[in-house]
């Protein structure tokens, strides 16, 4: 039997311009594949919103992205993947939609030695608990701990990644946590603003401590999932990357710069309506 090719596009979605970092590894594992990036800057953070909020606007968004003809949907907003991946399957059936936590979860099991897991995320996450359920069903004796670090992605998107104001801010959040006679060796950064922020975490938290980026692991799934579904690409060139936003695109070209590693420029960000009417 022939192998099966498609070559529609991929769609990322995010709150923001985090998920940046999901399409930086995307566009790494899988050259060849078109992805398309939509950002709903007009209306995050998603992190303090309610959980019927937070489906709606992932709903919408998801949606505009399949009016593009997208063969897969990945969430990368680990706040609407926390609290939306089950109704946006539904929704979007038969669509595969796959979003980090799960990645995520099964990365920092794997890389925890003793067993003590700090997950890093926003509030809505952390209110969810879908992190907390992920890594139980994989290691039900794990103990893990939450933090909700929603000024992380305050300066995230402001760029504000070094310097005294991220430094202060991580040892606020994490010092309390390394406090207990039991410590986390593994800490899961459970939003994907923060990896920008990796290298203040680990210099708060020092080297015995292990960061878990989900953005590789869900690149990892995303192949494999592709690959399952006869899904993969046979285009030999190297693939397109669209970017859409809901707001400024200047700002999310500035801003998205540091999370992709390389410029983005306002002329390269389209600008999407999401609302109704």
């Amino acid at each position: 039997m022939a192998r099966k090719f498609d070559n529609r596009p991929i769609g990322v979605f995010d709150s923001g311009i985090g998920g940046i970092t999901v399409l930086k590894a995307l566009r790494a594992r899988l050259p060849h594949e078109n992805l398309i990036y939509l950002g709903d800057t007009a209306r995050l953070p998603y992190g303090t919103k309610s959980a019927e909020t937070v489906t709606a606007y992932a709903t919408q968004a998801t949606r505009n992205l399949m009016t593009h003809d997208i063969k897969m949907a990945v969430i990368a907003c680990n706040t609407a993947a926390s609290v939306a991946l089950e109704p946006l399957s539904a929704a979007l059936d038969p669509l595969p939609v796959i979003g980090v936590v799960g990645p995520g979860a099964e990365a920092g099991v794997k890389a925890s030695k003793n067993g003590h897991i700090a997950v890093l995320a926003t509030e809505a996450t952390v209110r969810g608990g879908a992190y907390l359920r992920a890594i139980h069903a994989l290691a039900p004796q794990a103990d893990v701990v939450q933090k909700a670090c929603g000024l992380f992605v305050t300066l995230a998107e402001e760029g504000w990644i070094k310097g005294d104001v991220a430094e202060a801010a991580a040892r606020r959040y994490l010092e309390p946590l390394f406090k207990g006679r039991q410590k986390p060796d593994t800490i899961v950064l459970g939003c994907t603003h923060f990896p920008v922020l990796a290298r203040v975490i680990a210099r708060v938290v020092g080297p015995g401590v292990k960061l878990v980026d989900s953005a590789a692991t869900t690149a990892r799934a995303v192949e494999l999932a592709l690959t399952e579904k006869g899904l993969t690409t046979n285009r030999r060139g190297k693939g397109k990357v669209r970017f859409l936003a809901t707001d400024s695109a200047e700002r999310f070209a500035r801003v998205g710069g540091i999370f992709f590693g390389e410029d983005i420029t306002a002329k390269q960000v389209e600008l999407v309506d999401l609302l109704p009417g």
